[in-house]
């Protein structure tokens, strides 16, 4: 029973000596810290988009114009071919037919306008032959040598050769129009004999084929497509899905590297252009960007998934610190007495142990590391800036070494797979 007592006392007093402690003996605020040093920075947008061929996202398609067997498929998957090269052919009997029928009746078309220009020149030579008689008539008449009907006679056959010759030059413009009605029909079956042909209309590969030999296509309202080929691949597009909070940041030109699923590897392009047409998909707004590639080997195929990294803004050799220490807060009792700048600012630790505020701006960001602006900015160099609040004051870690706060980037290192400094 003693030894409790005592025990009991002892416990009394160690609590008493603890409320009764000098405030003097408060541990000061632990800070955690953050270094500034030189190095590259650079600001990133990143998306996800798909590889398509230059000019069409799906390729673009060869078709047939006119019905028919295919008789022949020059090409096949994967198959290389040039500007006009001859791929396929439709069976061309019935379209020669048609040709020379076609020849033919422009023939007689322009033998009719033969025959209507020499009858326009007959009735000319008759109505001329008309006015002369009509003429002499009238003469003798006025001298009283010829009956009057005679001249009614003659004023009768006068208006005959008129109408004659008028109706000649009718039938005469009817044949010339059947001639270009003929000459259109010609060229009509002309283009259908060489529409049997079909031929490449640029340099690519094909990578699609939707016939095979013997087949017979049928043509509607739109060309029945054959195959389809991939403008040369030796370039690409990426077609990439930007959100809207992110596509003002993106302009034409900007360097851009990306990844495929199918190769360690990066490849590199650049942006040719940022689309108008919108898209929402689950209340999100994303903008289409095209970037050009060069396809090495020709490694990446129309349809792979790529993840880009849009390079928006880069600064290099320049002084950073992490984006961290520019949201930092002091509590107003570590501040008391300090005269605080208006405006951005981190807070910098002294030799003693307290802080100070520096009014600065912000540069390039990548999210984790900030470019400091301002002038005399060198002297920041190795000096370390605030970026929070130790949770417990027990925590006795050199910040340096914390795992937990963001690395600095190594020289000519960049976010994700930001493109590396031009040079």
């Amino acid at each position: 029973m003693n030894f409790r007592l005592v025990c009991a006392a002892v416990l009394l007093l160690v609590a008493g000596c603890g409320e009764n402690a000098p405030l003097s003996q408060k541990k000061a605020p632990s800070y955690r810290l953050a270094p500034i040093t030189r190095t590259d920075v650079v600001r990133t947008v990143e998306a996800t988009g798909t590889v398509t061929p230059r000019n069409s996202p799906s390729g673009i398609p060869v078709g047939a114009q006119v019905n028919g067997r295919l008789i022949k498929l020059f090409v096949d998957y994967n198959s290389v071919v040039t500007n006009g090269q001859v791929v396929a052919l439709i069976d061309p009997l019935v379209y020669e037919a048609n040709y020379k029928s076609a020849v033919a009746r422009l023939h007689v078309s322009r033998a009719n306008v033969e025959v209507g220009e020499a009858t326009v020149r007959s009735r000319e030579a008759e109505l001329d032959l008309a006015e002369k008689t009509y003429a002499r008539k009238k003469q003798l008449v006025e001298k009283s040598l010829a009956p009057i009907a005679d001249l009614d006679t003659a004023e009768e056959a006068l208006a005959k050769a008129r109408a004659s010759l008028d109706s000649a030059q009718a039938s005469l413009k009817s044949s010339r129009a059947s001639v270009e009605q003929c000459e259109a029909d010609v060229s009509q079956a002309d283009a259908n004999l060489r529409y049997c042909t079909i031929v490449s209309p640029v340099d690519g590969i094909v990578i699609d084929r939707k016939v095979e030999e013997g087949e017979t296509v049928v043509s509607s309202m739109n060309a029945v497509p054959v195959l389809t080929i991939a403008e040369d691949l030796k370039t690409v597009w990426v077609e990439a899905t930007v959100p809207e909070a992110d596509v003002g940041n993106i302009k034409v030109g900007q360097a851009v590297s990306f990844t495929a699923d199918a190769y360690r590897r990066k490849f590199t392009g650049k942006v040719i252009q940022i689309r108008r047409a919108a898209t929402t998909t689950n209340n999100v707004v994303t903008f289409p960007v095209i970037i050009e590639a060069d396809n090495p080997d020709e490694m990446l195929f129309p349809g792979m998934t790529a993840t880009l990294s849009i390079e928006t803004a880069r600064a290099e050799d320049v002084l950073v610190v992490a984006a961290a220490a520019f949201r930092f807060r002091p509590h107003d009792e570590d501040i008391a007495g300090i005269e605080v700048p208006r405006g951005r600012k981190i807070w910098l630790v002294g030799d003693d142990g307290t802080i100070e505020p520096v009014s600065v701006a912000e540069g390039v960001s990548d999210d984790s590391f900030t470019q400091i602006v301002m002038e005399g900015v060198d002297a920041l160099e190795g000096r370390k800036a605030v970026v929070g609040y130790h949770t417990s004051v027990t925590v006795q870690q050199d910040e340096t070494n914390n795992p937990f706060m963001p690395k600095f980037p190594n020289r000519n290192k960049n976010k994700g797979t930001a493109p590396e400094p031009k040079k």
